[in-house]
């Protein structure tokens, strides 16, 4: 009877007033700001979407409330109601307790809740207990030491390990044994890359009057083949040598110019001398600037890029099915080195006009320095055999402990043409050593770095970064989103003047590093003290092609530096086999000091990448570098619109308007990251992919990467650069192009929006992005 009255009890309570839930939903804002809590109240009437879980889209029919009528309220029922409520309480806290308890054995932590696939993998939140930033520092210096440097030396030494050879295997074993010891996981990237290399049997050759000169060195990549044309002495080949020739009214179409080795690279000179329609090149290393024997051999390449040129755009992996293509930058004309002897014996045999002020001053013994006439023929044959070698990539990483897929790149060309003892084995040593310390950083002193570091030895540098440059064409998509920064330690000491080329992004992380590295010469002083406060103008040179992180920024969109201990001139060994230790030694007198602070400088700049909340780029500094290039266009283009070159209906408009909205998105994100909270994990990811993505977003959407694979519109080449825009402006002004209005309403579309996506994608969300355009 009681129980009956019990149940009858809580029938009515349950059913004799209208029920309702209340719905929780909580939307999290993607730009860091405070979870949204959105509270919904409704009738337990309205079922949920005709079953299917989404009552957001059901559709609402008006329903008639069933309300039941009250009971009498007796103290009976009462009682018994207060009965069933406490049983009801027991019944559920045990339910709920042991489903707690359930609960914890069966469903992951939340930091496994938090783990997504290898796309995109998502760490704790909390934050990861980690090093002060002196601490680091002083760890990294106190362990990197002269001692342990020489040794890698010693070890990673090597008289022959051209790429793709048996030493090169060796050196690439050698790396991988270090990397395993030092726990980082170790892996291989394998290339099948067509190479030039010289004559399988017999030399290039060339002849001067009717004497043969039988020459070793050769230029990978070169037109083969037999070419005859008058010699014509062409200073070092650059552009405004060219021209200055051209000013003396000298043709120089069908000439065989010969040029001196320096100040640009081999490539450039061939493809200046086949603008000017010149039918081969001769390279020579003169004395004034080479200070080694006569007979000594140069060694080098004519590719005008970087990476395997049958393969434009593409990796060169051996499933790769090849198309029958080659790079745009192979030159047309054969080119190749000749010996500072063989140069002396024709310069002496050369007629004509004598040279411009200043280009006669070379040490060429008992020479006379002369232009050379039209009457002094000259032979050029080369027969460099094109060969398929196979090449390793050798890589280590140490990974982080928050964003492990974010990762700063450090490499280093392991092969050489010779010894390659500046060239290549200081800064493989330095690789081998960086990566050594980090890891004992991190198992012995608490080192916990945000995000990953992969270290990276390359093969094929001296083809012009094959093997790198085969890396980021098969990865590509994965890089440019993952890859924050790239750090060369290519040909890092050979010298003692400190210089570097970097993107702007990287410009204050390079002067915070400057002040916190010391002299190598006085340790009480710093970098900073030693090159001025006037650091850019000193220190910063641009980023040429012939750079070994040139294909990283400028193809890949990847911030990259790289950076040097130099002379005042060129150092004059590379590209021979007299690059030697004991040659490097004869140039600079304190090697092991130099190499231990190039050594902290770019361990300095990687861990401060991987240790701070927020990246260490500023996207500030592309501001005035954007405003530099529209003002000169702008200059340009009001010269030729007051002579009438130009129409007025050609406005600088929307180009300035891009630049607006790149600076004000540059300068709000700035503001945000002033008023960022470290602690917030989302909010830091976010600001680090807007600022990851400024580089990626300045490579031309508009132009292949097979026709012009460096797309940056300020650090590239071709067409779709401002610095091509301008060019073609002021060779209409100049009378040496015809105005070719609608070429020019192109470019200025392409680049002002290029600049605008950019500007779009920093500002973030796409109700933050300025679409006046």
């Amino acid at each position: 009877m009681a129980m009956d009255q019990a149940r009858s009890t809580i029938s009515k309570i349950f059913n004799g007033e209208p029920r309702s839930y209340t719905r929780f939903n909580l939307t999290q804002n993607m730009e860091g700001d405070n979870s949204q809590v959105e509270m919904k109240l409704s009738s337990d009437m309205d079922e949920e979407a005709e079953g299917n879980g989404v009552g957001e889209h059901m559709n609402h029919h008006p329903r008639q409330s069933y309300v039941s009528k009250p009971s009498q309220r007796s103290p009976r029922n009462i009682c018994f109601m207060g009965i069933a409520i406490l049983l009801l309480f027991i019944i559920g806290y045990l339910v709920g307790y042991l489903a707690h308890r359930k609960a914890d054995k069966t469903y992951p932590s939340c930091a496994e809740a938090l783990a997504t696939d290898d796309d995109e993998v998502m760490a704790p939140i909390e934050t990861v207990p980690s090093l002060d930033w002196s601490d680091i520092t002083t760890l990294l210096k106190s362990k990197l030491t002269t001692d342990s440097i020489d040794k890698s030396l010693s070890d990673f030494s090597s008289d022959s390990h051209q790429a793709g050879s048996p030493g090169d295997e060796a050196l690439a074993n050698k790396l991988m044994g270090r990397f395993k010891d030092y726990g980082m996981n170790p892996w291989t990237d394998e290339h099948f890359v067509r190479v030039q290399d010289r004559p399988t049997s017999g030399t290039n050759k060339v002849t001067f009057q009717n004497k043969t000169y039988a020459e070793s060195g050769f230029l990978a990549y070169s037109a083969t083949g037999s070419v005859q044309g008058a010699a014509l002495y062409a200073y070092y080949g650059q552009v405004d040598d060219l021209r200055r020739l051209q000013d003396l009214n000298i043709n120089l179409t069908g000439r065989v110019l010969l040029v001196r080795a320096g100040k640009i690279s081999p490539a450039e000179k061939v493809a200046n001398a086949a603008s000017v329609n010149a039918v081969a090149v001769l390279i020579y290393p003169d004395p004034a600037d080479y200070s080694f024997e006569r007979d000594t051999d140069l060694f080098g390449h004519v590719h005008l890029g970087c990476g395997d040129p049958y393969t434009p755009a593409f990796p060169s992996f051996n499933h790769t099915q090849f198309p029958p293509a080659k790079s745009s930058g192979l030159p047309a004309i054969p080119a190749q080195t000749i010996r500072a002897s063989t140069a002396a014996a024709i310069m002496r045999g050369l007629g004509g006009r004598d040279p411009p002020r200043g280009w006669g001053d070379g040490g060429l013994r008992d020479v006379a320095y002369k232009l050379g006439s039209g009457s002094d023929l000259i032979a050029v044959e080369v027969n460099n055999v094109l060969t398929e070698k196979k090449i390793h990539n050798v890589f280590g990483v140490i990974k982080g402990f928050i964003d492990a897929d974010r990762y700063v790149v450090i490499g280093a060309q392991r092969d050489a043409w010779g010894p390659g003892y500046a060239r290549s084995t200081v800064g493989t040593s330095l690789l081998v050593e960086l990566a050594r310390t980090f890891s004992e950083m991190i198992r012995n002193n608490g080192f916990k770095p945000r995000r990953s570091i992969v270290f990276a030895s390359w093969s094929a540098g001296e083809y012009g970064a094959v093997g790198a440059t085969e890396w980021l064409e098969g990865y590509l998509s994965s890089l440019n989103m993952k890859a924050f920064s790239y750090i060369s330690l290519d040909g890092v000491v050979r010298g003692s003047s400190f210089k570097a080329s970097a993107s702007p992004l990287l410009y204050d992380l390079i002067q915070d590093t400057l002040k916190e590295v010391s002299s190598p010469t006085d340790a009480n002083k710093s970098l900073y003290t030693e090159v001025g406060s006037n650091w850019e103008t000193s220190v910063m040179e641009p980023m040429r092609m012939s750079d070994p992180a040139y294909p990283f920024q400028a193809f890949s969109g990847i911030p990259s530096v790289s950076f040097r201990f130099t002379l005042d001139k060129e150092y004059p060994f590379f590209g021979t086999v007299l690059d030697t230790k004991r040659n490097l030694d004869s140039k600079i007198f304190n090697l092991r000091a130099l190499t231990k602070t190039a050594g902290e400088i770019a361990g300095q700049m990687a861990l401060r990448l991987v240790h701070d909340h927020l990246l260490r780029l500023n996207v500030q500094k592309y501001t005035n570098i954007i405003r530099s290039k529209v003002a000169q266009i702008n200059k340009e283009i009001i010269s030729l619109q007051s002579s009438g070159r130009v129409p007025k209906t050609l406005k600088m408009q929307w180009l300035m308007s891009a630049l607006g909205s790149y600076s004000r998105a540059s300068r709000n994100l700035n503001t945000n990251i002033q008023n960022s909270d470290l602690e917030d994990y989302e909010q830091c990811r976010i600001i680090n992919n807007r600022i990851m993505g400024v580089e990626r977003d300045l490579l031309s959407p508009y132009v292949s990467p097979r026709e012009n694979p460096f797309r940056h519109i300020l650090l590239g080449t071709g067409s779709h650069t401002l610095e091509a825009l301008r060019a073609h402006l002021a060779a209409m002004r100049d009378g040496s192009a015809s105005g070719n209005i609608d070429l020019l309403r192109n470019q200025f579309a392409l680049a002002t929006w290029t600049i605008q996506s950019c500007a779009n994608a920093l500002a973030g969300s796409v109700w933050e992005m300025d679409n006046e355009i």
